[in-house]
């Protein structure tokens, strides 16, 4: 049975729009369908002072993968892509690419590795505004 998980991605380093399109082609490879993508959209980085403005993407996947695995397998991405590390503790920089778990199915998941749904994902423009035009 195949799930319905939502993803977030940002990009801010090098060509941008490209990294968002990479990012979600690894996805598509490994991770499941890509039912749909917003459009890309251009913010200025929130949390963070940076001269770099923001790609933002969200896309609708669907997967037999459990959100663990997914998280799991999105990191590797990130890493494959070249992210050398995850923001902590709300310190925030420059990033090649920045993919987040936003939803799974109608899952509420709370655990030190991940949350779900993405505990600040409302508070995001650059997330509800990609998210809000692909919502089914």
């Amino acid at each position: 049975m195949s799930h319905i998980l939502y993803i977030a991605l940002g990009s801010n380093l090098g060509d941008k729009e490209q990294n968002i399109l990479t990012a979600i082609e690894k996805i598509r490879k490994t991770i499941g369908v890509v039912e749909r993508q917003s459009s890309l959209i251009v913010t200025e980085p929130q949390g963070f002072v940076s001269e770099n403005l923001f790609v933002n993407a969200a896309i609708k996947v669907l997967t037999d993968y459990s959100p663990d695995e997914c998280l799991q397998l999105t990191q590797t991405i990130e890493r494959e892509m070249g992210r050398e590390e995850k923001s902590v503790d709300c310190q925030y920089k420059d990033r090649i690419i920045d993919i987040d778990l936003l939803l799974y199915d109608n899952l509420q998941l709370n655990t030190p590795s991940l949350q779900i749904p993405h505990p600040r994902m409302y508070d995001r423009d650059f997330v509800m505004k990609p998210l809000n035009e692909i919502l089914t």
